[in-house]
């Protein structure tokens, strides 16, 4: 098959990558390099079956070109940071939203199959009941979780006005490889893991008892290919289906790096739930998605991968 990624040399894109190349797909990579870098996707590049085209999502010719030919769409690209979408919720709109429009219309018009598209857990809010489930009423918090339901609504559009296959993975704060740590908006765990081994101090926004339902990376690409591969269709959860709290979050990450740093608590950050769990019964059940690793076995590869990352 042929497939697309956009944000393929994004985080999570650049794995979705590394597997649909290992299952000898042709894969196209869309990323305009914002928070994707090449070298996430170096090895793939060298055997010819992935290809890399520099552009945006917000630049509709550009992508007219690029999905030509193409069986399913992974639309991964993304201004992926609530923080980030507070300070510039406009060009958190033009990249997310706006440009998942233009996916959905390049796809429809190359004649793709099917478009997978990166939604998040943050949709759902601060809805007091756990865990989540797709059939609750979303409550988003943020421009950025804002969004990310609109492009679920364009998915649904689409498929009921065009006829595309369209499905929506919502994911659960996701960690693993590849993840950049230097950013001021980077996600806790990268931030954690290298501040453990630089000896700095740690800092948690809150008070550090609320809660999150960690998904390893791995688990994520394993729900992307089923999805894509199934008859599936709508909005489904993904995530690990158990939660942990960020100050034993905190204190396993310092086990497994063998270090002992102070952690500082600054105020909550607006736009931040308090807790978060998913119920992954629908994913299960319209795809045979089921989580391989626990949150320790996760962090034991991630760890190990940033010891022995250069820098």
């Amino acid at each position: 098959m042929k497939y697309i990624v956009t944000g393929g040399a994004g985080f999570i894109g650049s794995h979705i990558v590394e597997q649909l190349a290992a299952g000898g797909h042709e894969v196209v990579v869309v990323d305009d390099l914002f928070s994707g870098k090449v070298t996430n996707i170096e090895p793939f590049l060298q055997d010819g079956k992935v290809t890399f085209c520099k552009g945006s999502v917000t630049d509709l010719p550009f992508l007219m070109s690029a999905f030509e030919g193409a069986d399913g769409i992974f639309h991964e690209g993304a201004i992926a940071s609530v923080p980030r979408s507070v300070k510039n919720p406009v060009a958190t709109n033009e990249a997310n939203v706006t440009g998942t429009l233009n996916v959905l219309v390049a796809a429809r018009d190359c004649g793709a199959k099917k478009v997978l598209f990166a939604s998040s857990s943050s949709v759902y809010g601060n809805t007091p009941t756990l865990p989540k489930r797709e059939d609750m009423k979303p409550m988003p918090l943020s421009p950025y979780a804002v969004s990310k339901l609109a492009g679920e609504h364009y998915l649904q559009a689409f498929c009921e006005v065009y006829g595309l296959q369209t499905i929506a993975l919502r994911y659960f704060n996701v960690f693993g490889p590849r993840q950049d740590p230097k950013s001021e908006y980077a996600a806790v765990i990268p931030k954690f893991i290298t501040g453990c081994f630089a000896k700095q101090p740690l800092t948690i926004f809150g008070d550090g008892k609320q809660t999150r339902d960690f998904s390893y990376v791995k688990d994520v690409v394993q729900a992307n290919l089923r999805a894509m591969e199934s008859s599936a269709q709508g909005v489904f959860n993904v995530a690990y289906c158990k939660r942990i709290n960020l100050n034993d979050l905190a204190a396993l990450i310092m086990e497994l790096t063998g270090t002992t740093v102070p952690v500082n608590y600054e105020p909550p950050r607006q736009g931040d739930v308090r807790d978060s769990l998913a119920d992954i019964t629908q994913a299960q059940a319209a795809f045979g998605y089921a989580p391989q690793y626990t949150v320790r076995t996760g962090l034991e590869e991630t760890v190990a991968w940033y010891r022995g990352r250069p820098g």
